[in-house]
């Protein structure tokens, strides 16, 4: 992004400022017909595309918009002002049988490629092509064999889905969620960033951490939870709080790529972590209407488990190691702690209207009023207007993002849906598993993983929910159950190597390999897939049933993570063998998948393993002590 200074600047700044307003009023006030909705929302985060982004990074200019990028950006205006004074008769239209006016062929064809270079610059090159490669399918799909085959599509009808429908493409339904749910919580997202939050979170997390054995990846995972829940982007939680917790985690003696993965999958851990779990969850409210209060309900106890075992894990690490805690001077007193305590009133609000039913995009925007007014408790926290103006652009800027990977998913799902596809897709998987579930939901865990690489998660999950939240709902999966599974596996797409987005962030910052780092996220991250594939069988991880069934849920999946974990890292009371390292980390796994079985049943076999591990380490140990990573330094 560019870093624009001068009157340049503040003009653009001033525009993505008018973005974020307007996405408060509509919260607070009242919504647009929809078209007329998506339309403005567009209209304010398409041109920002081009004056933020360049086209070359390192080559394009990068202290101003070129002339070509003004160009492109004012162009950005003309669909969208059409649109939106089109709407009333669009709306009227009957689709796909009224032929397209000359205007609309000419305005659609140029808000589709205005859109491919918007997301190429500003999202992912990956989602750009994405979306190409399915427009493309579109005008060659009579030539396609087998399943991909469909009847010959004109290019008036490939424009009118992609332009004018309400229900799919560019101004389709996941724009509009884009444009009342999703933006909204960006802005009380940046409202956060700077409010001072992240350094309460920091400072709760030193206090409570710090001290013990390798206290500051503790450190790290507890912040990035707690930040990532509020700010639901696992790559500005890796830039937020990963600044700071990765080089105090080398410094103590983690290794740069351990230190790197710790924040990775911590980031990413923080888009399941309720109460804010980032853009794909509101879309999930929407396409499934479960409110979004029961769904933050039921991903509460799969969050704890998935940090439950990266804590595990670095303990382990931290204990092989022989690492130490913080300097105690680093750590903070209560009363510092104390007097950041009000920054958290917008986020109790938040989830106080939650819970009684009031709408995300209403509840957001009392909230983001509410920051304003807590911070004037104390005169250290106080917002002025540079600050509020800093909050109103970070809100704007984030929303293209978020905005444009939505109406670029929209676009993809559209070529997906007109054609068949996804339904096509579907009978391949049911074909392949045999209408087996766990191996249906193997095989859409790894189409969902590769579509979701390198590609933001909203856009990732909207995709993967098109085609297999169906197909499992098919299979007997409740339809929440369905949606979590993908929702899980989108997110877990940051943190799986080769392309792990949040890894590469992280490994920029601990200057190591982003390979390496990737390894490290995905073995800390395998709670995640562990907890997903739970969703599958049981409603227990949901919250739902008899309070005996949650209790031997819970214990059932700590106790197989903590195994998993031991065996991973090679470390429970003492070093572990190989070979027990190998048993550990398949069978805690296996054990907490082996439903057949019931659930006390696999809980005793897990405490009798551990007492083996506890009270008679000597068993499990190597014959020659490893040498300590230390003695080599903190670099490998």
């Amino acid at each position: 992004m560019r870093d624009l200074k001068g009157k340049t600047g503040l003009a653009i700044a001033c525009w993505a400022v008018i973005a974020s307003l307007f996405q408060m009023y509509t919260a607070g006030f009242g919504f647009f017909e929809p078209r007329e909705q998506r339309s403005i929302h567009l209209l304010l985060l398409m041109p920002l595309a081009f004056l933020l982004f360049p086209a070359r990074p390192g080559k394009s200019p990068e202290d101003h918009p070129s002339l070509a990028d003004w160009g492109l950006a004012f162009l950005c205006l003309l669909p969208n002002v059409y649109s939106y004074v089109q709407a009333n008769r669009i709306n009227l239209r009957f689709e796909n049988v009224d032929p397209l006016l000359p205007g609309e062929l000419a305005m659609g064809l140029l808000a589709t490629l205005l859109i491919l270079e918007a997301l190429r610059r500003a999202v992912t090159p990956i989602l750009a092509g994405l979306v190409a490669v399915g427009i493309a399918y579109l005008f060659v799909t009579e030539y396609a064999p087998g399943m991909l085959n469909y009847r010959d599509m004109a290019t008036s009808e490939i424009i009118e889905t992609m332009y004018l429908l309400n229900g799919m493409g560019i101004y389709g339904s996941i724009t509009g969620i884009s444009s009342t749910m999703v933006a909204i919580f960006i802005v009380f997202g940046a409202f956060i960033e700077h409010s001072g939050v992240g350094r309460l979170f920091h400072n709760l997390g030193t206090k409570v951490a710090g001290g013990h054995s390798g206290g500051p990846a503790k450190v790290e995972v507890i912040s990035s939870a707690l930040f990532g829940t509020i700010s639901g982007s696992s790559t500005a939680n890796v830039y937020a709080t990963g600044s700071f917790t990765i080089p105090a985690m080398m410094r103590l003696g983690y290794r740069p790529h351990f230190a790197a993965g710790v924040e990775a999958s911590s980031s990413v851990g923080g888009q399941i972590m309720p109460p804010v779990m980032g853009a794909g969850a509101f879309v999930m409210a929407e396409i499934t209407g479960i409110p979004y209060s029961d769904i933050i309900l039921a991903a509460l106890l799969g969050s704890v488990c998935y940090f439950f075992m990266i804590l595990v894990s670095v303990h382990f690490e931290a204990k092989r190691l022989g690492l130490v805690g913080c300097d105690p001077a680093d750590i903070p007193l209560w009363k510092v702690i104390v007097d950041d305590l009000h920054l958290l009133i917008p986020v109790f609000l938040l989830i106080g209207l939650l819970m009684v039913d009031y709408s995300p995009h209403f509840s957001a925007f009392w909230s983001i009023l509410a920051v304003v007014g807590a911070s004037w408790i104390r005169r250290h926290t106080r917002i002025y207007p540079a600050t509020l103006w800093r909050m109103l652009v970070t809100g704007g800027r984030n929303m293209t993002i978020v905005g444009l990977a939505c109406a670029g998913a929209g676009m993809f799902v559209a070529c997906l849906t007109v054609t068949g596809l996804v339904i096509s897709i579907s009978t391949v998987i049911t074909s392949l598993s045999g209408g087996n579930l766990l191996i249906a939901g193997a095989l859409l865990m790894v189409t969902t993983i590769i579509l979701g690489m390198g590609v933001p998660t909203t856009a990732a999950y909207i995709i993967g929910a098109s085609i297999g939240a169906k197909l499992l709902i098919d299979l007997g999966v409740p339809m929440l159950q369905a949606h979590l599974f993908v929702f899980y596996f989108s997110i877990l797409a940051d943190a799986t190597p080769p392309v792990s987005v949040a890894s590469y962030a992280a490994a920029s910052i601990a200057r190591c390999d982003p390979i390496k780092t990737g390894l490290v996220a995905f073995r800390l991250a395998i709670a995640g897939f562990v907890v997903g594939f739970s969703y599958l069988y049981t409603p227990a991880l949901l919250m739902q049933g008899p309070v005996e069934g949650i209790v031997s849920q819970m214990l059932l999946v700590l106790g197989g993570l903590t195994l998993a974990a031991a065996g991973f890292f090679g470390f429970f009371r003492q070093h572990v063998a190989v070979l027990p390292r190998i048993v550990l980390g398949a069978g805690g796994i296996i054990i907490v998948l082996a439903e057949e079985y019931s659930d006390w049943y696999r809980v005793v076999i897990i405490a009798v393993v551990m007492a083996l591990l506890y009270y008679l380490p000597g068993v499990f140990a190597p014959a020659r002590p490893p040498i300590n990573a230390l003695a080599a330094g903190p670099k490998e």
